[in-house]
């Protein structure tokens, strides 16, 4: 049984974010942790905007905070977010990795961590690599690995990334991963 879900994006992230996350209702059981790259730049705008589309509760993670289902949760700009082995959020500001703070693969590989088998990791369209390493070490470690179709992706370099690096087996267009996150949530 999966207990979270990690997910990572960058350029063309906001509009497939849209279309994934509007998708679950308020009964989807997994929590769900997103790095979109948006630099310097606020989310409280795009987070309060997914609320009135989203069933579940979007928010932006906090140091300390305990993990719970029912919740999105995205990275604070311009922090690192970890999962702790207690299943809390952890914010550095540690160098940039791949060129991001926040980075995907980060999130991932302390996911992956913490949650070993019980974990999915899901890379979206993005403009560089970030979150292929991090997707190898979810897959390394028993979660399951998808990645958005490079031929369905605003921008491919992402996606062609993690399936180069990390090579899952699950490559869904966009309007797909949605279904098949709430089939493998409910399995």
């Amino acid at each position: 049984m999966y207990k979270a879900i990690v997910i990572g994006t960058s350029y063309g992230g906001l509009e497939a974010l849209k279309i994934i996350l509007s998708k679950f209702d308020n009964t989807f059981p997994v929590p769900i942790v997103i790095v979109l790259h948006i630099g310097d730049h606020n989310n409280e705008t795009f987070v309060n905007y997914m609320n009135t589309i989203c069933s579940l509760e979007v928010k932006e993670a906090e140091s300390n905070e305990k993990i719970k289902a029912g919740t999105i949760y995205f990275a604070p700009p311009n922090y690192h977010l970890l999962i702790e082995s207690d299943f809390t959020f952890s914010l550095t500001t540690d160098q940039k990795h791949n060129f991001s703070r926040p980075s995907i693969d980060i999130l991932f590989e302390s996911a992956a961590w913490a949650y070993s088998k019980n974990l999915i990791g899901v890379v979206l369209t993005g403009a560089n690599s970030d979150g292929a390493m991090g997707l190898k070490i979810i897959k390394e470690f028993g979660g399951m690995i998808m990645i958005q179709s490079p031929c369905s992706a605003l921008s491919p370099a992402m996606p062609r990334a993690a399936l180069k690096i990390a090579k899952p087996e699950i490559k869904l267009k966009l309007e797909d991963i949605a279904d098949k996150l709430i089939d493998l949530a409910y399995s």
